[in-house]
């Protein structure tokens, strides 16, 4: 097993940088911090919160992407919400989504039942999974001049790409999105398909 680096990353500032120039893509943000990350970074209509259904936003994005292969995907994630869903990279392997980034904002703890040490922290390594599942791009992100050098490629390097980037337990203030599901699904699509979506 590696020895363990102590993160230095902030979690805030790294979904800033990583949506700072979005454009038109469509964004899946994992529940709790990830979903607040996101929401701080910019509320947008093209952002589908997931709120409660924790292991499912890579496979949420899979969909999008699949439906949408001219639009790029991003999921952003936390470390436990992808390991509750781990199947989902091999199922992404397969699929060989061109247009789909994963992006695992991980703080080494389950965040919203009492920062409990994920497997991450105990040498589960998920850009070696996502590796050898098949993604066509994997890394672990420790600086910022990593990060720095990653955020094109979620962007415009052929998919699936997967990133795992440690981030310190460092708590920020809630920003909380809009949370009815029915509200967030019409914006969405309106926001994605127009007025046709309606129809």
């Amino acid at each position: 097993m590696a020895k363990h680096r102590k993160p230095t990353l902030d979690r805030r500032q790294v979904a800033a940088e990583i949506l700072k120039h979005r454009g038109d893509a469509l964004v899946v943000p994992g529940l709790g911090a990830p979903t607040w990350d996101t929401a701080a970074a910019g509320d947008h209509a093209l952002n589908f919160y997931t709120w409660g259904g924790m292991g499912g936003a890579a496979m949420i994005g899979l969909g999008l992407a699949l439906a949408q292969p001219k639009r790029r995907v991003l999921v952003i994630t936390g470390d436990g919400e992808l390991l509750m869903g781990l199947g989902s990279l091999a199922t992404l392997g397969v699929q060989q989504p061109r247009n789909l980034a994963v992006i695992v904002i991980d703080n080494e703890h389950y965040g919203e039942t009492g920062m409990q040490q994920t497997h991450t922290r105990l040498g589960v390594d998920l850009a070696g999974i996502a590796k050898a599942a098949g993604f066509r791009a994997s890394g672990t992100i420790y600086g910022g001049a990593q990060l720095k050098a990653w955020i094109p490629r979620f962007y415009r390097q052929p998919g699936p790409v997967f990133a795992d980037i440690k981030v310190t337990t460092q708590s920020a203030p809630l920003v909380l999105p809009i949370r009815e599901g029915p509200a967030l699904k019409n914006r969405f699509r309106e926001a994605l398909l127009g007025a046709k979506a309606f129809e």
